[in-house]
């Protein structure tokens, strides 16, 4: 099944990454929290905590940081208590986001977020406004050039839904998004390392955008991801810059 590419769009966001790696130890710091207060901080009995420290690690986060967030996030330490909250809205061309948060403080939080979008040319929705053009689900993304024959007989076998190979040769594989961790780690024990590995919300469809309003676009789901409250953002456009 073909698709369009994401490869650019993954590279975009891991160079804007790298630029602000502070940025992204916070992100990751508040789901190793969140995850450790939710399923505790055992990571034989926690796979959403797995993933969580799969990210420190990727960002490079030194193991003492995630030592003191799970500490933190048990109860062994005092601290903030983080919850997580989505917010729905549309962009340039009536295009689908999702903002995904983890805040102390909501009303902070939908401020900026209602803010952003009342900027830069989008609309804030109400909840479920949107959220129903997504599939909840495991996305693994393998960069052009890897097998897309090797990748799809062991991603199938593991129980993967669905192998999709991008415009641009990037092979992504999607999973219930219970099941992500068992397929990653089949693929990783085969030589194959993904290099996306997240539960994600993944647009049914999309909307094509190009010129101006690529770059429009861009802009505000760049300023809904600079947001100090932000977690993720999903959308549906497809941006041709």
């Amino acid at each position: 099944m073909a698709g369009h590419s994401k490869w650019a769009n993954i590279q975009h966001r891991k160079g804007r990454q790298d630029e602000k790696r502070q940025r992204v130890w916070t992100r990751v710091m508040r789901e190793i929290m969140v995850a450790a207060r939710m399923g505790g901080g055992d990571l034989g009995t926690n796979p959403r905590l797995r993933l969580a420290i799969d990210k420190a690690k990727a960002a490079n986060m030194p193991s003492e940081n995630v030592k003191y967030g799970i500490a933190k996030a048990t109860g062994s330490l005092e601290g903030v208590h983080y919850e997580e909250v989505r917010y729905e809205g549309y962009g340039i061309g009536g295009a689908a986001i999702i903002i995904d948060c983890m805040t102390d403080n909501k009303v902070r939080t939908v401020a900026e977020v209602r803010h952003a979008f009342s900027k830069h040319g989008g609309n804030m929705g109400t909840e479920g406004s949107v959220a129903f053009q997504f599939k909840h689900c495991g996305q693994l993304i393998y960069a052009p050039g890897v097998s897309e024959d090797k990748v799809m007989e062991l991603a199938l076998d593991a129980g993967a839904d669905d192998i999709i190979t991008d415009d641009d040769g990037a092979i992504e594989v999607l999973t219930p998004y219970t099941d992500l961790e068992k397929i990653k780690l089949a693929l990783e024990a085969a030589g194959l390392t993904a290099e996306v590995a997240e539960v994600t919300m993944r647009a049914e469809n999309s909307i094509e955008l190009s010129g101006d309003d690529a770059l429009k676009m861009q802009k505000l789901l760049d300023i809904l991801e600079d947001l100090d409250d932000t977690q993720a953002v999903f959308h549906n456009a497809a941006l041709s810059l």
